[in-house]
């Protein structure tokens, strides 16, 4: 006998920052949510633990508020040939100077908490498979059945796929193309240092050719560091393996440069996929919304994703509980992707594209960039346009080079099959009821209508200027 099903009005398969931001509001706006994840929390996550001034500004407005983060400024980058330079950690229009260091099994647990706290109901399980009820014939509205590895059955209007670069909502429906994925992985390990600045290293595999990736030593709370390895794979995942195969070496490296003590013992290794440039992902497909890893939201350049998943998160959310106007929830979280994401992942991803096909190039430009004389010219404007932070940046010298270069990569990798594969996986938005018109109804037997339709009113009044200053 077929396992009984039930019902919600969203589901949110995938407990990470994105998927419990997502859960988080809409059950404050009164939605009958489900937020499913296989583990139970608290639980750890391979990662840098770094939270960036984008996502720092994000948890401010949420409301939430970890306890026990370590603030961090500045960051020195160590080049192959030993250079060194500092980005500057400098306070923008629309995010703080900073960044918060927090081990993920805290971080994640905190937003898990809050989702349940607002009204999500958990649910411990594997997402086996989805079904897609297509309710117009055209691909657009419908709903979702999320069938667990436990025999439970949930359906819902709108299914919110957060569970991560492997995603199994992704997989189900057919929204990935594995061979066109631009891959990630990264190992870490933590280790019992006080660390002064968070560090990024710049090595070569051999001399002149640069490793493509890059080791990292961040500080954590407690005196405990978080050092790590990640590596681009493009889209064989065999390569993935460099980085587990080099964590030893770079190691070595760090205390060869004096970043760590000799005697410091590296504690267990754990190591996880990511998916960077939405390469190779359809963010949306009827009634399912990808959002953080799982639609390859993972800056191409560095390999921050907390800030984007949460983002992403938040404006599915708002796109689910209905943003206002005709079109359906997809159609409105594919035009916030158009406006907020496709740019910067579109270049920077066809720029990681060139880099690892060239590995001299990388090392030429590692070796570079942090060349003193040069570096510290281009210090400002590079911690800027790396960290995708253009938009919102302060007046300045500093946002101006980041926007030279913002505006040269886009322009140099206009016609590049990266930037063409995005447009078309994007689309443009059709016209539809969906099923966000129906879920609005239910949210307002619980929420006050008129304090949503003024934040969202906002929301798209800061969607339209960022979406100016992009341009």
């Amino acid at each position: 006998m077929a396992a009984a099903l039930s019902s919600f009005d969203v589901v949110v398969a995938g407990a990470g920052p994105g998927g419990s931001v997502a859960a988080f509001e809409l059950a404050r706006s009164g939605a009958h949510v489900a937020l499913v994840d296989k583990a139970r929390f608290p639980r750890d996550k391979a990662c840098g633990d770094l939270v960036g001034p984008r996502g720092v500004e994000l948890l401010g407005e949420l409301g939430i508020a970890p306890e026990g983060v370590v603030s961090l400024g500045d960051m020195a980058v160590i080049g192959p040939s030993g250079g060194r330079v500092i980005l500057p950690a400098v306070p923008g229009l629309t995010y703080p100077g900073c960044a918060w260091a927090l081990p993920r099994k805290v971080f994640d647990d905190v937003l898990y908490r809050a989702a349940m706290e607002a009204g999500a109901v958990g649910i411990t399980a594997r997402v086996a498979a989805v079904e897609v009820e297509d309710g117009r014939g055209d691909g657009v509205g419908g709903a979702a059945v999320v069938h667990l590895d436990d025999g439970g059955r949930l359906r819902a209007g709108a299914l919110i796929g957060a569970d991560g670069a492997t995603s199994a909502v992704a997989g189900s429906v057919g929204m990935v193309r594995a061979d066109r994925v631009r891959w990630g992985f990264a190992v870490r390990t933590y280790i019992d240092a006080e660390v002064e600045l968070p560090v990024i290293v710049l090595f070569d595999e051999e001399p002149g050719v640069g490793f493509p990736g890059y080791g990292w030593l961040f500080p954590g709370p407690d005196g405990q560091a978080n050092a790590g390895v990640g590596v681009g794979a493009g889209s064989d995942r065999r390569a993935g393996a460099r980085a587990t195969r080099y964590l030893d070496t770079f190691l070595g490296h760090l205390r060869m440069l004096g970043l760590l003590p000799s005697d410091a013992v590296a504690g267990p290794r754990l190591g996880g996929w990511l998916k960077m440039g939405m390469l190779g992902t359809s963010p949306v497909s009827g009634p399912v919304l990808l959002v953080g890893d799982a639609a390859g939201l993972v800056n191409p350049l560095q390999g921050e994703g907390i800030a984007q998943a949460m983002s992403s998160g938040k404006a599915a959310a708002s796109a689910v509980l209905g943003v206002g106007g005709e079109r359906d929830a997809g159609a409105v979280y594919g035009q916030w992707l158009r406006q907020h994401q496709s740019a910067y992942q579109g270049s920077t991803a066809a720029l990681q594209g060139l880099l690892l096909a060239n590995p001299r190039m990388v090392s030429r430009l590692g070796r570079a960039l942090t060349w003193p004389p040069i570096g510290r010219r281009l210090a400002g404007g590079w911690a800027i346009y790396w960290n995708d932070l253009v938009t919102g940046a302060a007046p300045g010298r500093a946002r101006s080079l980041a926007r030279v270069a913002s505006g040269a990569i886009r322009g140099a990798t206009a016609a590049s099959p990266s930037r063409r594969e995005l447009g078309r996986a994007l689309g443009r938005p059709r016209p539809s009821a969906g099923p966000g018109e129906g879920l609005r109804a239910i949210v307002r037997l619980h929420a006050d209508p008129s304090a949503r339709d003024h934040r969202v009113s906002d929301e798209l009044i800061a969607d339209r200027r960022a979406d100016a200053e992009e341009g």
